[in-house]
């Protein structure tokens, strides 16, 4: 639905500034300028979709069906309590370059619950893509694990971005 498609433009994009922003943790030089551009043009797609979306406020939305948006809510509360649980355990633990991946997995998880409500088959690739970096993340050996999921789930979601952005315009 119209509204939907430039909520997740706003949504996808204000996080893939997030995520950009976390790979400055541990970003090799070479990429500071054009994670720094990638970053910034997430934030004005997300600071204009924002606007885009309040102005679209009362056109429809899966979401304006109770269940649906109670589902949501359910699905949204239990990825943060996981992630946040999750991610406390292994700061407890030192091992902190794990995080960002275990964010990235918990995301790219429920994603697929979210394909259930919004009935978007696009959120099958977004999830599978997410989960994809996550486990790279995870299981290579690499000193900036945060720069490779932070920058790779950046692209992903910018594009996601993009993608509904565009849905938006052609309906």
């Amino acid at each position: 639905m119209l509204r939907d498609y430039i909520m997740s433009a706003a949504i996808f994009s204000l996080f893939s500034f997030a995520w950009f922003g976390w790979a400055q943790e541990t970003l090799p030089t070479q990429w500071r300028w054009p994670v720094a551009l990638a970053s910034g043009s997430a934030l004005l797609l997300a600071a204009y979709s924002g606007y885009l979306s309040y102005q679209h406020w009362h056109s429809a939305s899966v979401l304006a069906a109770e269940a649906n948006y109670q589902w949501y809510l359910i699905f949204v509360i239990s990825e943060f309590i996981l992630a946040g649980s999750g991610a406390l355990l292994l700061l407890k633990k030192h091992q902190s370059a794990y995080v960002a991946p275990w964010i990235s997995l918990i995301v790219g998880s429920h994603f697929i619950a979210l394909q259930f409500i919004f009935h978007d088959p696009s959120l099958y690739l977004l999830a599978a893509l997410m989960i994809s970096v996550s486990l790279g993340g995870l299981f290579r050996q690499i000193h900036a694990r945060s720069a490779l999921v932070g920058v790779s789930n950046g692209v992903i979601l910018l594009g996601f971005a993009l993608f509904n952005f565009g849905r938006f315009f052609w309906h």
